[in-house]
């Protein structure tokens, strides 16, 4: 059975999530509100389509940025769980559509159907936090005029920084797995023989 916890994806989970947050926290307040939430982080959240352990880092990232975020433990918590979940079923669909038997449409198709999870979850699911937990909606008729802004912000946002950002991460780290660049595979790299003596 495959060891799932090497050092190698401890260390890369690590980087993921500290990027997630680096990138989140790099640029204050809006990469929490606004018209478009400035975070380009998400776009790592194609990384389980690759890594496994892209779940828990991300999860954790997100954990972590949410800190400094206005609406508070619940956007610890639950914001943060949508990550989780987006990620997990991206991940599904890189079980789904594996890599290595992959030709250019399946990827098309790989990339489209692993980025619509964090993208619809998060359009679908954070309004709720922002209107309804949060009772943001001052400048709305409703409740549900606020949700509907929120909505579409998101799925905006979300789509430019999964599908406009993540889409040019996703061919880079095909492209370097496929060199068996060691820090993207979890393949060993082949053995050097010892020179004679």
């Amino acid at each position: 059975m495959k060891q799932f916890f090497t050092t190698k994806r401890i260390c890369r989970a690590g980087i993921i999530a500290a990027l997630y947050v680096a990138l989140t926290c790099s640029f204050g307040m809006i990469s929490y509100v606004g018209i478009l939430q400035f975070r380009p982080a998400e776009a790592l959240c194609i990384l389980p389509l690759f890594f496994p352990e892209a779940v828990p880092a991300l999860w954790i990232g997100c954990m972590l940025a949410n800190l400094f975020s206005l609406y508070g433990v619940a956007d610890i918590f639950m914001g943060s769980a949508v990550t989780l979940v987006a990620g997990l079923l991206t991940w599904l669909i890189g079980k789904l559509f594996r890599e290595q038997d992959a030709k250019a449409p399946t990827h098309v198709l790989r990339m489209a159907l692993g980025g619509l999870f964090p993208v619809l979850l998060n359009a679908l699911l954070i309004p709720i936090l922002i209107v309804y937990i949060g009772g943001f909606f001052e400048g709305f008729e409703t409740a549900l005029a606020a949700y509907t802004w929120n909505f579409v912000s998101l799925l905006v946002s979300q789509s430019l920084w999964i599908y406009g950002l993540g889409t040019p991460l996703y061919c880079f780290i095909y492209k370097m797995r496929k060199k068996g660049i060691s820090a993207f595979s979890d393949r060993r790299p082949a053995a050097n023989p010892l020179p004679p003596a």
